[in-house]
């Protein structure tokens, strides 16, 4: 948690919140945040670095979230969950990144991408089925889209589905898939006979479905994420999502978890600003602390800005969500913003952390390099920019 020993208070101006964010919240969104931010710091954040290391799941800690009660976002209060409002929502993709990327993932994969495909497109008797027992991690599930030849480029998509018998025929691969090697279920995006998009819920367990971690990686240690094969998987007709139909459906999850980045980015920048602050106000050098040079100075006070302004972005967002007057370019928007700010506060703390800066010990290294893969997933920083690009000349640059 932030130590607010290390900021200097002056009357009236609070360094901790300096535009007063906390005032904005309502009690239950700062009982979520307070909830949320004391179970990350007493259940994630102490093995954190273990799980960095060690390229490790620990698969409990999901679990807890489900107990927790913190899975679904705002779309499976009538199955048993309960609703978190749009800001809610974003306070907790704020606490659980601000251990780490990885963690917000987890959360970001059950809710925004598995779950709310359920709940948006599925029938009732599929949402009966999973969603009570994916809101308390009683079930794990996996979002299967990208495919090795086509991340950005969606469109391009090669994994199929056609009619047999009483079913479908699928086929395809899928890579970066979060959880797809301990999934239970796996939303799986295949175009038809006819070109159409289409989603399923397939179970990993059935015949022809082949799932396997992909190793060495140097960011989101902490969750994993796996290849996927479909080799004639016969799936039966009751495993369509039967009000999914176009690239629609899979871009409305992806923008409910593009939101959520958006808030837990700026967790992760909190947590670099909160260890370059501390680190240069113990560390000194030439006779003054650290803390006392203006470049020190200039990049802290840079980071204090960046995160301030990006939470009230964010918040403003999710006013708008709320009343049902958000445009999908407002999450574009945000994503872009948070991640690119996020990156550059990363950056200028690990900087000013000196050679300490690279042991992950001090935190900063880790977040760095997760923030390099959270600014590529669900539409990199270039793919954000040329969707803006669009709305405000009105000409495509894809």
């Amino acid at each position: 948690m932030k130590d607010r020993q290390s900021f200097v208070q002056e009357e009236g101006f609070d360094a901790h919140d300096p535009l007063l964010f906390d005032a904005q919240l309502t009690d239950e969104e700062t009982e979520v945040r307070k909830v949320v931010r004391e179970f990350a710091q007493a259940h994630l954040y102490p093995t954190v670095t273990k799980a960095y290391r060690d390229q490790a799941l620990f698969l409990e800690k999901y679990k807890e979230m489900g107990k927790l009660g913190i899975l679904g976002g705002d779309c499976c209060e009538l199955y048993g969950g309960r609703r978190i409002n749009s800001v809610s929502y974003g306070l907790i993709a704020y606490e659980l990144e601000r251990v780490d990327s990885g963690y917000r993932t987890l959360y970001s994969v059950a809710s925004s991408l598995v779950m709310h495909a359920i709940y948006a497109y599925g029938s009732e008797q599929q949402k009966e089925m999973w969603l009570s027992k994916l809101l308390k991690a009683e079930a794990v599930g996996g979002f299967a889209l990208t495919e090795p030849e086509h991340g950005s480029d969606t469109g391009a998509m090669e994994s199929s589905v056609k009619k047999h018998e009483a079913g479908y025929i699928l086929n395809g691969k899928k890579r970066w898939i979060g959880l797809g090697n301990y999934a239970d279920i796996l939303i799986v995006w295949a175009k038809d006979e006819e070109g159409v998009v289409r989603g399923f819920i397939v179970p990993r367990s059935q015949r022809g479905v082949s799932t396997k971690d992909i190793n060495g990686k140097l960011s989101l240690r902490t969750v994993p994420q796996a290849d996927i094969t479909f080799d004639n998987v016969y799936l039966e007709r009751s495993y369509m999502l039967p009000k999914a139909k176009g690239f629609s459906a899979p871009f409305s999850c992806l923008n409910q978890a593009r939101y959520g980045i958006s808030w837990g980015v700026l967790g992760a920048a909190q947590s670099c600003l909160d260890k370059a602050l501390k680190y240069s106000q113990s560390r000194h050098i030439f006779g003054q602390s650290l803390a006392a040079k203006q470049i020190t100075q200039q990049k802290l006070v840079n980071m204090q800005v960046e995160i301030a302004l990006g939470l009230q972005a964010c918040y403003r967002v999710a006013q708008l969500m709320e009343m049902g007057r958000s445009h999908h370019n407002m999450i574009s928007l945000l994503k872009l913003n948070s991640t690119q700010k996020a990156l550059k506060i990363a950056q200028d703390a690990r900087d000013l952390l000196g050679g300490n800066g690279i042991l992950d010990d001090y935190d900063v290294m880790r977040h760095l390099t997760n923030l390099y893969a959270v600014d590529t997933y669900e539409g990199t920083s270039t793919i954000h920019t040329l969707i803006l690009g669009k709305a405000l000349t009105g000409v495509p640059a894809f």
